[in-house]
């Protein structure tokens, strides 16, 4: 079997599961915060802060971040490498990508933990 350096998981199947896992992650993250808004009659920023302020919502914070950036990292592959045909064009859109994701998880760390 022939592997690509440019995916997250070693192989389709991996990849496969790796979209399903973060889908559950996000579909769970997804619940929660409409359970919240739903069972907080007035949501304030120090109602608002409280929830961010416990480390479970921080990791799960993070933990859902994560997953969007795994989750948009495999899509963005799968359709440059389905519709962009030209490799330096591919190659450098992915690292422009790459950079973005990363750049949009160093934000979202510095946002959850305060840094």
């Amino acid at each position: 079997m022939v592997g690509n350096a440019a995916t997250v998981g070693r192989s389709g199947v991996h990849d496969f599961i790796l979209l399903r896992a973060t889908a559950i992650v996000l579909a769970s993250y997804s619940l929660f915060m409409a359970y919240f808004f739903l069972s907080t009659p007035d949501v304030t920023f120090e109602i608002w802060q409280g929830l961010f302020s416990g480390l479970g919502m921080k990791v799960f914070t993070v933990l859902a971040l994560l997953a969007v950036l795994i989750h948009a990292w495999i899509g963005i592959w799968q359709v440059l490498s389905d519709y962009v045909k030209a490799a330096f064009l591919r190659g450098s859109l992915q690292f422009i990508f790459s950079v973005t994701l990363v750049a949009y998880f160093v934000a979202g760390l510095i946002t959850v933990w305060g840094v």
